[in-house]
């Protein structure tokens, strides 16, 4: 083949390439055309159907059962934008407060028993410990834990800005984990109750407390769960303490120096008092445990008002009800709590709730366990008109229930008066069961504060338990006082210090 046929079939090649290649590029750009247009289409259909994410963030859907639905807005800044969660921060860091407490001790170890036994004096020292509390009023009422101050000689709190005060304790309780203190300050900044009972599993969450004395800190999460019952508190029907437990739990980060710290809802409301952590290291490790605000809120009116908890009782023996139960009663639903039984002359029994019904509601709130059962009942005094829904063979009742104390009383009953006991310048309190039993002793009262001395010159020191007096058994507080009042010249104070030696004082009246 020629020269020139060699060129010309190379040029007929390089023609068909170019032709081919163009043809290729044709199709090209007709595919990224109609994807450019297929995407505008769909980005069209998507703002025109799908509410902007601004909007989504602005409001929430809550949903009632039985109920239209509602929304709720979260809390907006006057500039119109949302604040998530800094408005509730804002609203409760200066709330709350740093709580160190000096608890004495006797020093037990290394202590000479020969020296014991002719100076019974015991040496003590002094033991610190550190919580959070939350200010409720602005004249200064403060919630914490009881745990947090429990036979604190002295407290001392201190506010977000620095500022510290001396607290007094108003009233306790044991049975809630609850204790209510006070300072004489005004214009204090609080936080408003909010409805732990509209709280929502999913929610979220503000734990707000102030463990290490660092300024009020902040941890955010959701609501885990209600009406959690982790067997925390302690049960001493000695001392009446029938604990309730139907805890708000929650995944925010919790320490132990944030008991009796703040769980508030994005509004800024408390909704809680944190009390404890599920952790094997004693750190935060998931899962953390409030008493709720339902609770929180009428124990402290009370101890305000009386001095101690003004308990209700409907006077039922209960049990959950779960799947076995229910397969054993021949029923369907597994909702409510089991009634296995009456008190004799009871509030429930007087109405005609009987053993094998299946209490559904009070006051119209479902409730779906002990703990939750507990806890609705827990907010009532004796002498409340409470309707109570049961289930029987199938078939709905309601029966207004008057509810009493433990001891089938209507009455409220205030504290006992410590005014004899502050005439005389001390101040006597219990002794726990544990203590009685380590000390092998049956009944027994603590001189907690001996403010002007009148005992320690008798050689009595503070934390001595006298357990006679002129060979009369002391059982209670008040006796002390009511015997030594009606008591003249010398009597024989016969006890037992805390490390267990036994001592005789001769006091004059």
């Amino acid at each position: 083949m020629t020269s020139e046929g060699r060129c010309a079939l190379i040029g007929m090649n390089f023609d068909v390439e170019r032709q081919q290649s163009e043809s290729d590029m044709k199709k090209t750009l007709g595919t990224i055309t109609a994807a450019i247009f297929g995407g505008m289409v769909a980005l069209g259909a998507y703002l025109y159907f799908v509410p902007n994410q601004a909007d989504q963030v602005a409001e929430v859907r809550i949903v009632e059962r039985n109920t239209p639905v509602q929304f709720a807005k979260l809390p907006v800044r006057t500039d119109g934008t949302v604040s998530d969660f800094t408005y509730a921060a804002e609203q409760t860091l200066n709330a709350v407060v740093h709580i160190k407490t000096e608890v004495m001790q006797s020093q037990m170890q290394g202590m000479n028993p020969w020296f014991d036994m002719f100076h019974p004096q015991v040496p003590e020292r002094s033991v610190q410990s550190t919580g959070s509390g939350v200010i409720i009023s602005q004249d200064g009422y403060i919630v914490t834990n009881n745990h947090v101050i429990e036979r604190a000689e002295k407290i001392e709190i201190t506010l977000n800005d620095n500022r510290t005060f001396m607290a007094e304790v108003i009233g306790a309780d044991p049975a809630f984990d609850l204790a209510l203190i006070k300072v004489e300050e005004e214009a204090l900044p609080f936080i408003p109750f909010g409805s732990s009972d509209d709280v929502r599993i999913g929610e979220w969450v503000l734990a707000v407390g102030n463990p290490f004395n660092l300024t009020s800190t902040v941890t955010a999460g959701i609501v885990s769960a209600k009406g959690r019952n982790i067997n925390l508190l302690d049960y001493d029907p000695n001392r009446e303490i029938f604990p309730v437990e139907s805890f708000i739990q929650t995944d925010a980060a919790v320490n132990p120096g944030n008991s009796g710290g703040a769980l508030v809802n994005t509004r800024g409301e408390l909704v809680g008092i944190n009390t404890a952590i599920a952790s094997r290291t004693g750190s935060y490790s998931g899962y953390s445990f409030a008493v709720p605000s339902s609770i929180v809120e009428k124990v402290t009116h009370d101890l305000l008002e009386f001095g101690n908890v003004q308990r209700a009782y409907i006077g039922v023996s209960i049990s959950d009800l779960n799947q076995d139960l229910a397969d054993r009663l021949g029923i369907d639903d597994v909702t409510g709590v089991y009634v296995r039984g009456t008190t004799p002359g009871g509030a429930a029994e007087e109405v005609g709730i009987s053993e094998g019904d299946i209490i559904t509601a009070v006051d119209g709130k479902t409730v779906h366990s002990v703990p939750e059962l507990q806890e609705r009942i827990s907010q009532y005094r004796p002498g409340d008109d409470v309707m109570v829904s049961v289930k029987r063979n199938n078939k709905l009742l309601n029966y207004d229930v008057i509810v009493t104390d433990r001891y089938g009383s209507t009455d409220l009953k205030s504290a006992p008066s410590l005014a004899k006991a502050e005439r005389m310048g001390a101040i006597f309190e219990e002794v726990s069961r544990d203590d009685l039993n380590r000390l092998d002793i049956p009944a027994g009262v603590r001189l907690k504060k001996d403010a002007d001395g009148r005992f320690k010159r008798a050689g009595i020191r503070e934390g001595f338990i006298i357990t006679r007096i002129d060979k009369h058994k002391v059982v209670e507080p008040e006796m002390v006082a009511d015997m030594l009042d009606s008591m003249e010249g010398g009597v024989l104070i016969e006890g037992v210090y805390p490390n267990g030696t036994v001592a005789y004082y001769g006091f004059g009246i």
